[in-house]
């Protein structure tokens, strides 16, 4: 057996090390890890390959710490103020013995080096940790720092008092660089940015808006495509926030006038979570967008897309295909990079090449070459996608089609071969042929090389918790369309807002979709370059579902409400 193979990850390597797992076992589990993004830990635990403490017993013999067991522990006050609730949630620790140069921390798993320098740099002590189950250090961490709003609470009070001269922060944009690295490293400073990215983790944000105002500096968490604001910090903490931010990210901190992309993979509650930055100079500092890429969260199989049945049997018959053009469309947001993703792992095999051009590149998958695009830098989609087609590839994945000159390379690689997913912004799914034809693409070629296109909105679902039913009213049946006999006396659902959702009444979010299969009928319009509406009425004709009939289904079925479907559809 290879001793390096599973290397990878400490934990694993520990329990294959300790002859504790197989091979077959090991494979297992690193798969659903790539696959879900969960922690090996987690997976070991929950999927029963092993017990807790016989996992914690061999990391514990491996790293050369010891096991402890925190129920019924009484830990001394000044042993918790060594370590803030809102450190103990990120890392998922607990203080339990302290001296004046080091602190003892319970974790539950064996902890990757860049954790331990962050903590020895956040606590300024020597970092010496123990084993303990996962339950145990929640359960402590709940009953000796709070729960998450008595968290915010303090967390913010100890921002309010905090002593900003001590950082040397203006108000200004005059600070030189090294005094500016300097406040960014400072432990207030450090200490925000965790918890900011720790709350918006927690809430399953997709974003997170840091916004410098001329008196104010906003942060906001885009949540299931709405935001919502946290309390405010003050205002002289902008500059050092935001260049922390751009430190994390590997970006110049100097540099205040042009925008920056860049991207930070950090540990956040326990796993690793990867950031996309982007840097945009306004009247008064930069602001700053991290868009949040959660693997544990965002589900890559197909078949957790939530597609109706005979749509996903159509897809899954159009993606095994040898060669054509398959295109997702739908406005920013809409989760086209989730399903192109989902698509691609699923014909991602042995026997076949996948290459994607991408701008960036927002999920890390096996077997898959993935290559960021970078205009600013020369590395454009057509001189990618033409390195690609003497890469010998089977299957080409392009982040967006957004001119006439990537068009032709797209259709040239599928006349000669070649399967080729995209992207294009389109209100529908026959909006996208009529947006080739007004790149000057030939219709002859659309109508040859086009395969399939699948149009998608993300809406809110209904928080399960404080659902309710109401019949309704013959005013809501008339803006949605609908007759009585349609509904047929079913009843209507919306959320009436709850703890669990935030008073919002909606809890995470599904997709609407519609599926324009490109059969000859379809090919021979297209060709006679006829408008949209009379595609989209002849694929309707054909047996096509659009959004807003997805979205009624959806209605009917209890998961999303009528403001929703009207309000994307």
């Amino acid at each position: 057996m290879n001793e390096n193979k599973y290397s990878i990850d400490p934990v694993l390597s520990v329990a294959n090390m300790n002859a504790l797992l197989n091979d077959a076992a090991c494979d297992e589990i690193l798969d659903e890890q790539n696959r879900t993004g969960k922690s090996v830990r987690d997976i070991i635990v929950d999927g029963g390959y092993l017990a807790e403490d016989d996992l914690l017993g061999a990391m514990a013999a491996y790293s050369g710490s010891e096991v402890v067991s925190l129920l019924g522990a009484d830990i001394p006050s000044e042993v918790l103020r060594t370590v803030q609730g809102s450190v103990a949630r990120l890392y998922g620790i607990m203080p339990v013995e302290a001296t004046p140069m080091s602190v003892t921390l319970a974790i539950s798993s064996i902890p990757s080096p860049i954790v331990s320098d962050e903590l020895a740099f956040v606590l300024s002590r020597e970092i010496v940790f123990e084993l303990a189950r996962q339950s145990e250090i929640l359960e402590c961490i709940s009953r000796y720092y709070g729960d998450d709003s008595s968290m915010a609470d303090n967390f913010l009070a100890g921002i309010e008092e905090m002593d900003i001269g001590e950082l040397g922060v203006g108000e200004g944009e005059d600070m030189d660089e090294n005094a500016l690295v300097s406040a960014s490293a400072s432990a207030p400073v450090v200490r925000l940015v965790q918890y900011v990215l720790l709350q918006a983790v927690n809430a399953r944000a997709s974003d997170i808006h840091f916004e410098p105002f001329e008196h104010e500096f906003h942060i906001r968490y885009r949540v299931d495509g709405a935001l919502y604001e946290m309390t405010p910090p003050p205002k002289s903490l902008a500059l050092p926030v935001i260049s922390r931010v751009k430190v994390l990210s590997g970006l110049n901190i100097a540099e205040r006038r042009l925008p920056q992309d860049g991207r930070i993979q950090l540990p956040v509650g326990g796993r690793m979570i990867d950031f996309r930055v982007s840097c945009l100079p306004t009247q008064f500092g930069e602001s700053v967008v991290l868009r949040v890429l959660d693997r544990s969260v965002v589900s890559l199989d197909l078949e957790n897309l939530g597609m109706a049945e005979d749509l996903y049997n159509d897809l899954c018959a159009d993606i095994e295909k040898p060669n054509g053009i398959i295109i997702v469309t739908g406005p920013t947001g809409s989760g086209k990079t989730t399903t192109l993703y989902s698509c691609l792992r699923r014909i991602n095999k042995e026997g076949a090449k996948l290459l994607t051009a991408e701008e960036p590149v927002e999920y890390d998958i096996d077997g898959i070459v993935q290559v960021p695009v970078n205009p600013v830098q020369g590395n454009t989609f057509p001189l990618v996608l033409r390195a690609f087609l003497r890469q010998d590839p089977d299957i080409i994945m392009i982040g967006e089609i957004r001119d006439l000159e990537t068009a032709q390379i797209a259709i040239q690689a599928s006349l000669t071969g070649h399967l080729v997913f995209t992207t294009l912004h389109t209100n529908d799914s026959a909006g996208a042929v009529t947006r080739l034809i007004d790149m000057d693409v030939p219709p002859y070629l659309i109508a040859s090389t086009l395969e399939a296109v699948l149009g998608q909105r993300l809406v809110r679902t209904i928080c399960k918790t404080c659902k309710t039913e109401y019949e309704p009213t013959p005013d809501i049946l008339q803006k949605m369309s609908l007759t009585p006999e349609q509904v047929q006396g079913r009843m209507f659902s919306f959320g009436a807002g709850c703890d669990n959702c935030n008073q919002s009444g909606y809890k995470g979010r599904k997709g609407l979709y519609e599926y324009l299969s490109i059969s000859d009928p379809i090919r021979t319009l297209i060709t006679e370059r006829r408008p949209t509406l009379v595609i989209r009425e002849k694929a309707r004709e054909l047996g096509m579902r659009t959004m807003r009939e997805d979205g009624v289904q959806n209605i009917l079925d209890g998961n999303t409400t009528v403001d929703e479907v009207l309000r994307y559809t």
